[in-house]
């Protein structure tokens, strides 16, 4: 049994002050094998709510896997064209496509933000062929697990194509993602795919701060999403799919 806490849209600098020590408080319960923060560390990438992320960073259990937001680039700022990534490398990550190998679970962060396109996002050729290798390389029992901010669901992003192709002959269990502030569970060609919502921000939409607690044994993966509730974090949709379904 390998645990997976995931977490995504902190969106410091527009969040429940009072989310954030109780969102650390209930990962580190879980216990989890990797932390995973999908992007949106941070609201309009100040340096500020970039030192907030920082702190929440120290705190979460480790090891970590963290990838940017389209918030986590600066918005109107001539930065967005010279330095777009620097806040972020500073304070979160200066590999922007983090790899993390644990027993039993190789892990590949995706940078899915591009600096000239604003909400979408994009894989590039480059980062497909970046799934292939590091999964080639991987053992062949090892849960295989890609984290990018934007989900490949519809057909917003950019090349996404060319990502779930590489993600499947990669044999790729997992596909981790946010950017909608909607939990969601599902199987994209034969993948799993599982979106956390927002975890400390007022940014909801029709659903609670959450975050996705994520199991993943030789038969099934089961994702339990807890929500933030006025008694504390509480347990809420409990899915689970068949690791034997995954098409190969």
């Amino acid at each position: 049994m390998l645990t997976v806490a995931h977490l995504s849209d902190l969106h410091l600098g527009a969040h429940e002050p009072d989310a954030v020590p109780s969102l650390i408080a209930d990962v580190a319960a879980a216990a989890p094998d990797l932390t995973v923060v999908t992007g949106d560390w941070t609201m309009r990438a100040r340096p500020r709510e970039f030192t907030l992320a920082r702190a929440v960073l120290e705190e979460l259990p480790r090891p970590l896997l963290a990838v940017t937001g389209n918030h986590d680039l600066p918005l109107i700022s001539p930065l967005r064209l010279a330095e777009p990534y620097e806040r972020y490398r500073a304070w979160i990550d200066d590999d922007l496509d983090p790899v993390a190998g644990l027993p039993g679970l190789t892990a590949l962060g995706l940078q899915s933000m591009p600096r000239w396109r604003w909400k979408d996002g994009l894989i590039t050729g480059r980062q497909a062929e970046l799934i292939t290798s590091v999964f080639g390389a991987a053992p062949e029992d090892d849960v295989k697990v890609i984290a990018l901010h934007h989900p490949p669901v519809g057909t917003a992003l950019a090349g996404r194509r060319r990502f779930l192709r590489a993600a499947r002959t990669a044999g790729v269990d997992l596909i981790l993602a946010g950017h909608t502030h909607i939990p969601d569970v599902r199987r994209i060609e034969g993948v799993a795919v599982v979106v956390a919502g927002t975890a400390t921000s007022h940014r909801t939409r029709g659903v609670p701060r959450s975050w996705s607690l994520i199991r993943v044994d030789t038969e099934a993966i089961t994702v339990t999403e807890r929500y933030d509730a006025d008694r504390g974090w509480e347990t809420g949709r409990i899915m689970t799919l068949l690791r034997s379904l995954r098409i190969g």
